[in-house]
């Protein structure tokens, strides 16, 4: 049987945050606000959609972005901090910038949604 505790920490967590619905997706989850698809959940880790301005703080904090595999890195997607998952009005806030990044989003063409090198080919 899988082990959905993570899963399901994270969305109590977000609780506070109307219209987040959760899809299997490769082996890990996404997260939904009203259709916009702004977190992944992967082994045990919560990570935001970012942009040039969000993805700083992330940095800032230590925090790596999304690999799905070895030879990939997603560079829209960083892990959320211990410290933001654990109190749910900091990840509400957090989650509220990933949505509104997912709305604004311009359309990245594939070679923009991947650090250089680590696409597969």
């Amino acid at each position: 049987m899988k082990d959905d505790s993570f899963k399901e920490f994270t969305l109590d967590q977000l609780r506070d945050l109307d219209g987040v619905s959760c899809r299997a997706m490769f082996g890990g989850h996404g997260l939904y606000c009203n259709g916009a698809f702004f977190a992944i959940i992967f082994n045990g880790r919560l990570y935001f959609k970012t942009d040039t301005t969000t993805g700083k703080q992330y940095i800032e904090k230590g925090m790596k972005p999304f690999r799905p595999s070895a030879n990939q890195k997603l560079k829209t997607y960083y892990e959320v901090p211990a410290d933001i998952l654990e109190d749910p009005e900091l990840l509400t806030v957090w989650a509220r910038k990933a949505i509104k990044c997912q709305s604004q989003k311009k359309p990245l063409g594939r070679d923009e949604c991947y650090e250089e090198g680590s696409r597969l080919r």
